[in-house]
């Protein structure tokens, strides 16, 4: 789809994603390069890095890629280092590394659930927390009067329950808080906005090709109020808005952008026979008022 954007929006940025090489961290990738940005990305697999930045690059879009695990702190400062390196500054961190499977809490390990939150949550922080010296106002290659941008990728999960998602459900909270947390500090302190990005079921991911076989992405269609499942481009456009000047405003937000599946409950009760209910309860309503049987006014 054409992006509603100008496709200068984010010209002159310097954009770094954790696991911006596949997936939705790859699609906000290229987004963020074809609106004028530069792009960084990092992931723990040099093929699936080296065949994304190729992609990148065809293009046209500046791009190069950094082997790297979150869940390490030398490897956050080295990836960060090299990025501000090779293109002069660092205006956008993107967290979107993520591990996932589904798992019934009596057979995941305690090793299981924290290599979950160590990935997701405790990947994050480590990335903010590194990156804020690049980010704040005066860091190298940035103006004094200026600073940057982070975005958390999240989920819905843990708004309610989640079958077979006890670890996932548990790491994305973290992440919800700590983008909370950081807005507020680093807001007040930096003038960093921090804001989050939940995502519902998106089409033609690694995450919904494990956890959503195509028999229950049948049955999770009849209950989404927009029938349908989002695309990654759904998720690039809301990274976008809240990287640019277009959500200068925006700060501690975690947008959900899942068609209000997350709101949705199976429907127990047709709506024609809500109808007739409601007419027999109005009539009631209207007997009480009057003293008098509708019938026989």
């Amino acid at each position: 789809m054409e992006s509603p954007f100008k496709p200068e929006i984010l010209k002159g940025k310097v954009a770094l994603l954790t696991g911006g090489g596949s997936g939705i961290g790859f699609e906000i990738s290229a987004q963020f390069g074809k609106h004028g940005a530069s792009v960084a990305i990092m992931g723990r697999r040099k093929l699936v890095l080296d065949a994304a930045v190729s992609s990148l690059l065809a293009m046209g879009i500046q791009a190069i890629g950094f082997v790297g695990d979150v869940r390490k702190r030398e490897d956050a400062i080295r990836v960060l280092e090299s990025t501000v390196q090779h293109f002069g500054r660092l205006d956008i961190l993107v967290n979107a590394a993520a591990g996932n499977f589904l798992a019934s809490p009596e057979d995941l390990s305690p090793n299981g659930f924290r290599t979950v939150l160590d990935i997701d949550s405790v990947g994050t922080y480590t990335m903010c927390h590194e990156a804020l010296k690049y980010l704040k106002k005066g860091a190298p290659g940035r103006d004094p009067s200026t600073s940057g941008v982070i975005l958390n990728i999240s989920a819905t999960l843990h708004y309610t329950a989640s079958w077979y998602q006890i670890h996932v459900s548990a790491a994305k909270a973290a992440i919800d808080s700590i983008t909370r947390s950081l807005a507020l500090e680093w807001g007040t302190d930096y003038d960093i906005r921090v804001n989050g990005i939940a995502p519902g079921p998106i089409e033609g991911t690694p995450g919904m090709r494990k956890l959503a076989p195509n028999e229950m992405t049948g049955k999770a269609r009849d209950v989404m109020p927009l029938y349908k499942l989002g695309e990654k481009w759904d998720i690039a456009m809301a990274a976008l808005y809240l990287a640019s000047d277009a959500g200068n405003y925006v700060n501690g937000t975690t947008l959900v952008v899942d068609g209000g599946l997350w709101l949705s409950r199976p429907r127990y009760i047709p709506k024609e026979e809500v109808r007739q209910l409601s007419r027999v309860v109005e009539k009631k309503s209207r007997d009480d008022l009057t003293g008098v049987p509708t019938s026989k006014l």
